[in-house]
């Protein structure tokens, strides 16, 4: 018997790559054309620090939060179930997710989506453009035909890249702009989205794909901005 050190991360992997590709293809042609439903609420997240209301951050999360949900009910327990077995936990934490979405910023009496402002919110409005606009093309960059493309609000990593997005400019109004409480209100939310980069990232780099450090990266770099102080923040 092989001792455990000798395993590589691709030894665990239940399915292949194309095995994976073609369940995409497939779940893209079942649900078209719920796409364009699914970049329609990404692309009105990007006007939401320009209206600047309460109502409009709240409308944004509950329509982020039902993306989550579809997610996990549609891609997860629907298809992803039927190659790997641990995609029942991912579908409960995608559920969990929305929830905490709804419940925290839907609902949240001082929470708002604010104004860019420094370079953390641009950063933060970089990550949605990048989810809406660029990571779908990834696919395409890497030989893989449109069938297999990634959408926002459909599959689960541009939906969790541009969650991280918005949660940079998720705020409590009121509060000092430059406070941990502010740049990470409300905690709850980041842990899913992170760990999914991760999973992510860990998944196509045992399927040998060239992109598999985008979404830990991604994360990474968003939790990083999320602590640190916008000298803007200081002088405020």
């Amino acid at each position: 018997m092989s001792e455990w050190w000798t395993y590589r991360l691709s030894d665990f992997l239940l399915f292949s790559a194309r095995t994976y590709h073609r369940l995409v293809e497939l779940y893209n042609a079942d649900v078209w054309p719920a796409h364009l439903v699914g970049l329609g609420v990404g692309f009105a997240l990007l006007f939401v620090p320009v209206a600047g209301a309460a109502w409009a951050s709240r409308a944004a999360c509950v329509l982020l939060a039902l993306c989550w949900a579809w997610v996990a009910w549609a891609f997860h327990l629907q298809r992803y179930l039927s190659i790997n077995w641990a995609a029942s936990w991912f579908a409960a934490a995608f559920a969990l997710e929305g929830a905490l979405l709804v419940a925290l910023c839907g609902f949240g009496p001082r929470l708002r989506v604010r104004a860019v402002r420094g370079w953390r919110g641009g950063f933060g409005v970089g990550l949605l453009v990048f989810a809406l606009v660029v990571q779908p093309l990834i696919g395409r960059l890497l030989g893989r035909p449109w069938s297999q493309v990634e959408v926002f609000g459909m599959a689960p990593d541009p939906t969790a890249l541009g969650t991280l997005g918005l949660l940079l400019l998720l705020g409590a109004p009121g509060q000092a702009s430059g406070a941990w409480r502010s740049r990470l209100s409300p905690v709850a939310l980041w842990p899913i989205p992170v760990l999914w980069s991760l999973v992510s990232g860990a998944t196509l780099s045992a399927m040998q794909a060239p992109d598999a450090l985008l979404m830990p990266l991604a994360a990474l770099l968003a939790a990083s901005a999320a602590f640190l102080t916008d000298p803007r923040d200081r002088r405020r």
